[in-house]
């Protein structure tokens, strides 16, 4: 299932510190959506232009291609802070408390591992594109910066990661339903009430 989650918050430091980092998360939410909304424009332009003028926008796939980095990666972070990636919780649906909490962490821990060897791997990819000048095509757009995005986004990614390692072992020691700083699994009535929620004004009414 992928929804947004219910993620708590209170005084403690761990819940300062992700609300915090979830201000940086949002702004590069934001610059994803403003790379998405360039494109559209980009897309436009092109095809308008072709049309009206025979003037198509010269290295327009390449700028496609490099916006692609920004796009796919820059709300990575952000979405996994709101618990909006797609995930299989069939066995750990069933789970409660601290077995909840545990098993929630070993898929935390697991994912970091992931994303360690990934952001070594596509440094190590920026740094070649970088080191030997590469650029695209047909306007030799250089690639490194859209490259950098990769490690980038998935540096902040792994940060997100370590606060959510933090907020499962916090749970796990305090036990607990409902951890601060982690996204909360909720059932599906509940996510279809949110999702109604959404559509419906205060008095029932379709916005």
């Amino acid at each position: 299932m992928s929804s947004n989650a219910t993620v708590l918050a209170d005084d403690s430091r761990l819940s300062r510190i992700d609300r915090l980092f979830f201000r940086f998360e949002s702004l590069l939410n934001l610059i994803g959506g403003i790379a998405i909304f360039l494109l559209v424009l980009l897309a436009t332009t092109n095809i308008l232009g072709r049309w009206l003028f025979s003037l198509p926008i010269d290295g327009y796939i390449d700028w496609v291609e490099q916006a692609m980095a920004f796009i796919a990666f820059l709300g990575i972070a952000y979405t996994k802070r709101l618990g909006g990636h797609i995930r299989m919780d069939i066995v750990i649906s069933r789970l409660h408390g601290r077995w909840l909490w545990f098993g929630e962490l070993l898929s935390v821990v697991l994912m970091l591992l992931v994303a360690l060897v990934l952001i070594y791997g596509s440094y190590l990819h920026f740094w070649r594109a970088y080191d030997l000048g590469d650029s695209s095509l047909d306007i030799n757009l250089p690639t490194w910066p859209a490259k950098l995005v990769v490690p980038f986004a998935l540096t902040v990614l792994a940060l997100r990661l370590l606060l959510q390692l933090w907020g499962y072992t916090r749970a796990i020691r305090e036990g607990g339903e409902s951890p601060v700083a982690v996204p909360l699994i909720e059932s599906a009535a509940d996510v279809a009430a949110k999702e109604a929620e959404s559509v419906l004004d205060d008095s029932g009414q379709a916005r």
